[in-house]
């Protein structure tokens, strides 16, 4: 055997090696670098090398540019912490990074959930008074970098650089839709109205919805909350109860909406490059956003116990995985018909209540 190839058998096994110690030794250490646990861990890696198109190379197999990939999120480190981490290239770093991320991006028709409406028959205590309920949605601020000249665009209320994402989540807090890229300055009624008229954006079929908060429009197919009414969870403290019924559909109303509440702070929980700005370009940034949701719901699906659960709540590009419908909402304007059904719907669940 030549001197370079028992160079290249050494640096093989040293690799493998670091790749082990940090994926395939526990668990728990599984978990900790990569936010999965090994059998999660192989099952993602054969997706992307089957349905997403990843492919290894003479000197880097697959398992180890996921394992790049995953620990540069879930910790949010630099590309040259990973090259003394994994002994790599910088460059190399970076190549594979991007090839990890647009295999899992071409995952969005297999990981993102496919709405369920809530049934009349449901017993969950949560969700059973919102009968065809779709899920809820919500815009949340993730913070970016962005060049000097676009920072006013990006600058939200509370004069951070984000971009504001509205993200669309299922009962059980898997995403269903996320729309990225919109500035932080862009409020979440004019994301919504951009959900809607996308040609393959947001679909809520007639006779269906979604819950929302108060800062959105009360419209058909989005139900939202009574304003001027006691809604967030500190006003119902110490066993205070409801004396209307708008009281007590607000009180019902947050309990199933907030779903998507915890559905971010889990998400920003699992992924420490979503809680601070990173360097990469915008587009980037968006994309690596989505990356992330869907690394949640594969998380969701494969391990329904993760230990990460335990948090307390906190050009566009879109992705959905809603089904096509031929009779489908796309305005969110006020209508008389739907703020009476809402009445009638709170007026029910508020008797229904008082005479158990």
């Amino acid at each position: 055997m030549s001197l370079q190839a028992q160079l290249y058998v050494l640096d093989f096994f040293r690799n493998r090696q670091i790749v082990h110690r940090l994926v395939y030794e526990s668990d728990a250490t599984s978990l900790d670098n990569l936010r999965m646990t090994r059998h999660a861990f192989t099952k993602l890696f054969t997706m992307l090398q089957t349905i997403g198109g990843l492919r290894g190379s003479k000197y880097l197999c697959i398992d180890e540019q996921v394992a790049m990939f995953l620990h540069i999120l879930a910790h949010h480190v630099k590309n040259r912490v990973i090259k003394f981490q994994f002994l790599r290239f910088g460059q190399t770093v970076s190549r594979y990074f991007h090839n990890v991320l647009h295999s899992i991006i071409c995952l969005h028709r297999e990981l993102l959930k496919r709405p369920e409406p809530i049934h009349a028959n449901s017993i969950d205590e949560r969700w059973k008074w919102f009968k065809n309920c779709l899920g809820a949605l919500d815009g949340t601020y993730i913070s970016v970098r962005v060049p000097v000249s676009n920072k006013p665009r990006y600058r939200n209320r509370r004069g951070h650089i984000a971009t504001n994402v509205l993200g669309v989540c299922s009962q059980d807090m898997q995403f269903i839709y996320v729309l990225l890229g919109w500035e932080g300055s862009a409020a979440d009624s004019r994301g919504l109205r951009d959900a809607l008229r996308r040609r393959n954006g947001l679909n809520v079929p007639n006779g269906y919805y979604y819950l929302m908060d108060a800062g959105y429009t009360n419209c058909n197919g989005f139900l939202a909350p009574y304003r001027g009414q006691r809604y967030h969870l500190s006003e119902w403290a110490h066993e205070r109860h409801p004396n209307t019924h708008e009281e007590f559909f607000n009180m019902k109303h947050l309990a199933a909406q907030n779903v998507i509440e915890q559905c971010f702070g889990v998400l920003k929980n699992w992924w420490a490059i979503l809680r601070s700005p990173s360097f990469y370009p915008i587009k980037t940034q968006n994309r690596i956003i989505m990356a992330c949701c869907l690394l949640h719901n594969f998380i969701r699906r494969e391990m329904p116990n993760d230990p990460y659960d335990n948090v307390v709540d906190e050009p566009v590009e879109e992705f959905n995985q809603a089904e096509e419908y031929s009779g489908s909402i796309s305005t969110i304007e006020p209508t008389d018909e739907w703020s009476k059904w809402r009445n009638n719907l709170a007026e029910q669940m508020y008797n229904e209540w008082r005479n158990r």
